[in-house]
């Protein structure tokens, strides 16, 4: 399984889901998993939002945000269940990552 993308530019992804200048900084390129990368999600006022964070759920139970086993690959059958994914699953908290392609 791919594990690394390459994400479009900031203003690439605001023109594709017309949302309002963030300055986010992003420039585009390869996303490694732990690394930062663009995602867009629902912010507090229910608007779409351009945000850069890590690549992975940090759980409510990590002591930092340093992660010693993999997050970034949540399997449909498991996600329900497994204590990492299981919370913002149930919140319905869920982003969508731009990616031009999978590297």
């Amino acid at each position: 399984m791919c594990n690394r993308y390459v994400s479009p530019a900031e203003a690439d992804i605001e023109r594709y889901w017309q949302l309002s200048r963030s300055a986010t900084g992003w420039l585009g390129g390869e996303v490694f998993p732990r690394a930062p990368g663009p995602f867009v999600r629902v912010n507090s006022q229910g608007v779409l939002e351009l945000v850069v964070g890590q690549w992975a759920l940090v759980p409510h139970f990590a002591k930092s945000a340093k992660l010693t086993y993999t997050t970034n690959n949540a399997r449909a059958e498991e996600v329900a269940q497994k204590a990492s994914f299981r919370g913002p699953w149930l919140r319905g908290q869920r982003c969508l990552i731009p990616a031009w392609t999978f590297v």
